[in-house]
């Protein structure tokens, strides 16, 4: 296995939208949300194992999961827990990883990858992420993975590529945010769009450099630290410092700044399991087309809806359509898929009205 590859697998958000099995005590990337017996996290991590060494995955996450990251990953020791203490968007932890494996090995190349993405082939994501590696190896390029369109999507941000880039790897022209309907089926018809899946790899020295230059005074707040990174004064300069960095994402920061970035187009089905109508268009249905993760489900005139319950729990259904229905100890959610959208807003009504213990 090669000793230059690095994973830092982004583990730090809530999952409110499957709100309320992932809670901010216990996110969706700690559950087994497709009811396989392996959490979304655990998942993550074997498919980045395949080709980057072990002790070279780092887990990025917050302060109140670090046991639960060491729980679910008895094979990673807490150096490799990278924490922050507090939540300031995607920019800066990339920047503290890198600099970290920039210190253990000026030669090292990263990706940076979600920790609750599902993809079916995990042969095809090594191939294509060794492919960009080997670009970021060779040349000061920062490369990306994006998924061919499948429909005019508003829910995900896009990756507008050189039509006329004959390689594998296509020039990008712009990132572009999330489209209302119209836009977006203009940019399916255009033919050289590709959902952004936050999927990322580069050198670290091409990745710190790009901070220097688009971003220096978070380089130079972070750098100001690099005596202390993977020593045991690093906790404490971070703990200091961290929360001075400016709240602002990888695609802003950076991404939007570079002129040498280039996407490759992911040859593996994908789904960001965001909602829970996307984890229902993944499941295996029932002869009715109901999607069910553990429950013994028993169903009537009742077709394309998302059933989770403890594991074994009877759930009797009878007349309902394209519902939400989670059975969790202390909550139950009766929810229609069309309007899942809204559970955010329906978990800080529960909030206001009942406390933040739900939550």
């Amino acid at each position: 296995m090669n000793k230059n590859y690095y994973a830092v697998l982004m583990a730090g958000g809530v999952g409110s939208r499957f709100w309320p099995i992932s809670t901010s005590d216990y996110p969706k990337q700690f559950h087994d949300m497709l009811g396989t017996g392996t959490t979304l996290i655990q998942k993550t991590f074997q498919r980045l194992n395949k080709f980057v060494p072990t002790e070279n995955i780092l887990i990025l996450t917050n302060e109140r999961y670090n046991d639960l990251v060491l729980e679910q990953l008895p094979m990673v020791n807490q150096d490799q827990v990278v924490l922050e203490p507090a939540m300031r968007n995607t920019a800066p932890c990339i920047l503290y990883a890198a600099l970290k494996i920039q210190k253990m090995n000026p030669n090292g190349v990263m990706i940076v990858a979600p920790s609750d993405h599902w993809i079916e082939n995990e042969d095809a994501f090594a191939a294509d992420v060794t492919a960009c590696f080997d670009k970021c190896e060779k040349e000061e390029v920062l490369c990306t993975l994006g998924i061919k369109p499948t429909f005019p999507n508003t829910g995900f941000g896009y990756i507008e590529f050189d039509k006329s880039d004959e390689e594998q790897l296509k020039k990008v022209n712009q990132f572009r945010e999330k489209p209302d309907y119209e836009t977006a089926k203009e940019f399916l018809a255009q033919g050289n769009f590709l959902w952004n899946a936050g999927i990322f790899m580069w050198s670290v020295k091409t990745i710190v450099q790009a901070f220097e230059n688009f971003q220096p005074s978070q380089f130079s707040l972070f750098n100001s630290g690099i005596s202390c990174f993977n020593t045991s004064q690093e906790k404490d300069f971070i703990a200091k410092n961290y929360p001075k960095a400016e709240n602002i994402s990888i695609d802003y920061a950076i991404l939007e700044k570079s002129k040498a970035i280039y996407v490759l187009e992911a040859t593996f089905d994908w789904n960001d399991l965001g909602t829970w109508g996307s984890l229902f268009d993944k499941l295996n249905k029932d002869s009715m087309g109901n999607a069910v993760v553990n429950a013994k489900l028993l169903a009537e005139e009742s077709t394309g809806n998302m059933i989770r319950s403890p594991k074994d729990k009877i759930v009797v259904v009878d007349g309902l359509k394209d519902y939400i229905i989670v059975d969790k100890e202390d909550v139950l959610l009766i929810y229609p898929k069309a309007k899942e959208q809204d559970i955010k807003k329906v978990l800080n009504s529960v909030k206001e009205n009942f406390g933040e213990k739900y939550a």
